[in-house]
């Protein structure tokens, strides 16, 4: 092979890794750390105030006194489909200990696309249609995303990607009701 040859070889394998790797996408990148690192302080969940499907207003603040999962997903993402059966059934099951899930939907289709998805599912939960504001506030980059807000409003733990352990992270909720 020739000099030439060669950089031009390498020059577009280096653009394509680049582009694989600052592509944002939904899929499951494993678990970003665990925000509950045993001080005393925790961060404050960052307000919002998102439309529900139906055009009603609903912020973080009116669920205080309750521990909110507060999970950034879209229609489209194949880990945020994934886990969506699990929140159903861990809102049925802990809803009356005191525990909320937000689903804030990034779906650019708009709530008509957004409420097909959640009525296919069976999702009883609340859903909003998410923002930019809200996706910076939270430093939200892939999907899904994940965040555990406890009674006080602060977050406690978050992660990125489906549920792994659906036992474990039942077990983390349960130690915040």
């Amino acid at each position: 092979m020739d000099l030439p040859f060669r950089l031009r070889a390498f020059a577009i394998l280096a653009v394509f890794a680049f582009i694989l790797i600052s592509v944002p996408s939904c899929k499951d990148r494993g678990k970003a750390p665990a925000l509950d690192t045993g001080q005393t302080a925790f961060s404050p969940a960052p307000e919002w105030r998102l439309k529900d499907l139906a055009g009603r207003e609903v912020a973080l603040s009116q669920f205080k006194g309750k521990v909110v999962i507060v999970d950034f997903w879209a229609t489209w993402c194949p880990p945020c489909r994934a886990e969506m059966p699990f929140y159903v059934n861990l809102y049925k099951k802990l809803a009356d200990r005191g525990l909320v899930i937000v689903g804030i939907s990034l779906d650019a289709q708009g709530p008509g696309v957004v409420r097909k998805f959640v009525d296919s599912m069976g999702i009883t939960y609340p859903i909003v249609m998410g923002d930019e504001e809200v996706t910076t506030a939270y430093k939200v980059e892939l999907m899904p995303t994940t965040f555990v807000v406890d009674r006080e409003g602060r977050i406690r733990h978050s992660k990125i990607g489906a549920v792994s352990d659906e036992a474990k992270f039942e077990k983390l909720i349960e130690s915040y009701l």
